[in-house]
């Protein structure tokens, strides 16, 4: 019995993980997004919001159900816009 409820707290613990790498994730996306709008119409902007929620994904990335991402720069940003033109 203590096995499955060893398995059972396992499980859990792993979702809690996965959820908040969610949760993390999204928040990147939408800096990115920014960042993206912001270089669209010429304005000034920084990628430092964006490597701030990366740098906490690739922290839980040490698991291997988290998938570590890539810091992104601002001319990462700049090419990637020029691709919608």
């Amino acid at each position: 019995m203590s096995v499955h409820k060893d398995l059972e707290l396992h499980a859990q613990k792993q979702n809690q993980l996965y959820q908040k790498f969610i949760g993390l994730d999204q928040q990147r996306e939408k800096h990115i997004q920014e960042a993206v709008e912001l270089c669209k119409v010429g304005k000034a902007f920084t990628t430092e919001q964006i490597n701030e929620v990366t740098a906490r994904i690739n922290l839980l990335s040490n698991h291997r159900l988290i998938p570590s991402r890539k810091l992104v720069t601002p001319k990462m940003v700049e090419a990637y816009v020029d691709t919608l033109k």
